[in-house]
């Protein structure tokens, strides 16, 4: 029951609202602390001590640990959901050219953005359709740290019939 009140929720974007060259600015950030990083190596089965041992990283290039990159990738998608997907992603179709241009440090804000590079009615699979994105992540210096390929698989705006 709404009362006549005007009820708006939140979602992502339908097939049809992703226009081709617009980008996607997304905040608020991302600051990543140090309990972050550890729960998630250790939640993933990483090992490496590049995210887990504090000692042996200051002898090591970078002089400190740094972030999962993994972490790095799914914060970055992650900031783009609310925006971009929420509610109208069928599915994950892949990711492409995956990079870390810039190590990500404890204390780091992440902040993301999307550029729409393609999109596409599916032939397969009325109702939807397949929307490319390339996403990157910057920190709070404006340095980038992460960018990929992405190929998702959306819905389209519902019609009156569904």
């Amino acid at each position: 029951m709404n009362d006549g009140q005007h009820i708006i929720e939140q979602r992502g974007l339908w097939f049809e609202e992703f226009r081709v060259g617009t980008v996607y600015r997304h905040r608020p950030g991302r600051t990543v602390s140090e309990a972050d990083n550890v729960l998630f190596t250790t939640l993933t089965m990483n090992t490496q001590p590049l995210h887990l041992d504090a000692a042996w990283s200051a002898t090591q290039v970078f002089g400190e640990r740094l972030v999962n990159s993994m972490f790095t990738l799914s914060t970055m998608v992650g900031l783009s959901v609310s925006q971009l997907t929420l509610g109208t992603l069928v599915a994950n179709l892949g990711f492409g050219d995956v990079r870390f241009p810039a190590p990500v440090r404890l204390g780091d804000t992440l902040y993301a953005e999307t550029l729409v590079t393609g999109a596409r009615r599916s032939t397969s699979r009325p109702g939807e359709g397949v929307i490319e994105l390339e996403h990157r992540a910057y920190n709070q210096d404006g340095a980038l740290v992460a960018e990929c390929q992405r190929a998702t698989l959306v819905r389209c705006r519902p019609t009156s019939d569904q």
